[in-house]
């Protein structure tokens, strides 16, 4: 068993004839389609008793990481020549591209077609994140948007914080999420050649990515091969950090301005720290609006900007998004009158 494996257990061409329109919005009869499960009228338990087995390697794993990268951090602030901290910044900066862009918006919700060319690139900045192949990780966000707080969501978040920050990769998974799992769609990734070749080849190509060429690379410039690897590892300690907080603290601090009954709340803070993930309210309501954000955040949603400069640039196209009259009476009908950009009462919501 490999390393790379701790957080497991109709393919779209390049575009070759006529220009698509940069943005498509979808209605609500296709917004309830797209959950990507078959019919299924059993609902899961919310979180009974269950027993619970430990993955050791993934234990031991986890525990490596943090402590290494903590000890990264250190020599990060202490040690560290700039042109590393530049270096770790740039590989930070395309492995969030990878999980947000890549992993997230394309390949779990299909909120935006990308061409051949895109899609490879998304490939590899996703596999810089050490976050399993995108087979597991599309999987279990699938389960997740289908499951939420239920014992088939993988990381429950009704077992509490610990557990779906981190908690469920060192267990082995409910039976719900096995039981689920043979009723998700997942024929769009099987028949993508990018996504297959990357969880063929993942017991190299995962290692070569996250961990050698970034160690390699401040090495070469200069900085010691000790303060590479311990830096680096800080890295992506801190990108699967992000990667869990989007589990656990976007559902359980924060406001709900479209749906008040979930979980899933917006977080300014979060929304900064991963450069646009932190609308997971929004996100949760309308899972395929490609900025998986709200109206008028786009400014500071920069992987929502990186998807429109590749929109520009002929690699991306037909990105779904929900109208601004759809959203806004979703917001009175189910939200909690909040708004994470100033509105205060559902009021003003309407009056705007």
């Amino acid at each position: 068993m490999h390393l790379y494996s701790w957080l497991s257990s109709g393919t779209e061409n390049s575009l070759k004839t006529k220009k698509m329109p940069p943005h498509t919005d979808i209605d609500a009869e296709l917004a309830m389609k797209h959950d990507f499960v078959e019919q299924d009228d059993e609902k899961p338990t919310k979180a009974s008793p269950r027993e619970y087995k430990l993955i050791l390697r993934n234990c031991i794993y986890l525990f490596y990481l943090h402590v290494a990268g903590l000890y990264g951090i250190y020599l990060l602030l202490v040690e560290a020549k700039w042109s590393t901290v530049l270096i770790t910044s740039f590989f930070h900066l395309i492995t969030l591209l990878g999980v947000t862009a890549g992993a997230h918006r394309y390949f779990s919700h299909k909120s935006y077609k990308a061409t051949m060319p895109l899609q490879i690139i998304l490939m590899l900045f996703h596999s810089f994140a050490y976050q399993k192949s995108l087979i597991g990780w599309v999987r279990n966000h699938r389960l997740h948007h289908k499951y939420s707080d239920t014992d088939a969501d993988p990381h429950n978040a009704s077992r509490g914080f610990f557990y779906s920050h981190i908690g469920w990769l060192m267990v082995e998974p409910h039976p719900e999420v096995l039981k689920k799992r043979k009723l998700l769609y997942m024929d769009d990734l099987y028949n993508n050649p990018v996504v297959m070749f990357q969880h063929r080849n993942a017991s190299w190509l995962l290692h070569l990515l996250a961990f050698i060429i970034p160690t390699v690379t401040t090495w070469m410039w200069g900085e010691s091969l000790w303060n590479s690897w311990f830096i680096n590892t800080y890295r992506v300690m801190i990108t699967s950090n992000l990667s869990f907080a989007g589990n656990s603290v976007n559902h359980l601090w924060g406001c709900k301005p479209y749906d008040k009954t979930m979980t899933a709340a917006q977080n300014i803070y979060f929304l900064f720290l991963t450069l646009g993930e932190g609308f997971h309210n929004f996100h949760h309501v309308f899972p395929w609006d490609y900025r998986s954000g709200e109206i008028g955040g786009d400014k500071v949603n920069i992987i929502t900007q990186f998807i429109d400069i590749c929109g520009k640039l002929g690699l991306a196209y037909d990105m779904k998004t929900a109208s601004e009259d759809m959203v806004k009476s979703r917001m009175l009908r189910t939200g909690d009158g909040s708004d994470l950009w100033g509105y205060t009462d559902k009021q003003k919501i309407k009056n705007n």
